[in-house]
């Protein structure tokens, strides 16, 4: 791989808080530039894993979601070949992989364990970037008072719309993401 950063927005939609008594739904992501260059996007729906079950608050939030909740159990894959076919797509791009993910905590927490899980190494190695996180340090804001509707809305202008499909939800973090970076190197 060249040096150069290719920043893999990846989000994910779950039926509970953690991994392994709960299943990953989908994942989607999206690879750009840090010019905010798109390079390609991935989306797969997973089976629930075995012995897994939904959390009761989680299964009653997808409820009040029924297109998303539609959306993410359409042309279901067994995780095992589901995280094989991501890694995949992740190690064909001309660049050096970093998850970025908004809030990374939760989404490379289900991704990393699924990796694992099912045997593969991990393109990122144990290491996620955090868009809250970044904007905290460059608006020079608390961490709890770095929200979105706290961040300049500039950086969220022509943004796609957030529909927790996971996929559309990569497009969107990933685009905020590089308006946060351009916004970082010009100064404002």
């Amino acid at each position: 791989m060249q040096n150069r950063e290719i920043f893999i927005s990846t989000d994910i939609e779950s039926d509970g808080p953690i991994p392994g008594p709960n299943s990953m739904l989908s994942l989607g992501a999206a690879a750009y530039l840090a010019d905010k260059t798109l390079l390609g996007t991935f989306e797969v729906n997973l089976e629930f894993l075995s012995g897994a079950s939904g959390d009761p608050d989680t299964m009653k939030w997808w409820a009040g979601r029924p297109e998303a909740w539609d959306a993410c159990r359409k042309d279901l894959k067994a995780p095992a070949e589901a995280m094989k076919s991501y890694v995949e797509w992740v190690n064909k791009l001309d660049g050096t992989p970093v998850f970025v993910g908004y809030p990374a905590t939760f989404d490379f927490m289900f991704v990393y364990w699924y990796i694992r899980k099912f045997g593969l190494e991990s393109p990122f190695s144990f290491s996620a970037l955090d868009i809250k996180s970044y904007s905290m340090a460059v608006l020079g804001t608390p961490f709890r008072g770095t929200t979105k509707k706290n961040m300049p809305r500039k950086w969220f202008e022509g943004l796609p719309k957030h529909t927790h499909v996971a996929v559309d939800d990569a497009l969107e973090q990933g685009a905020l993401f590089c308006n946060i970076l351009a916004a970082n190197k010009s100064g404002r």
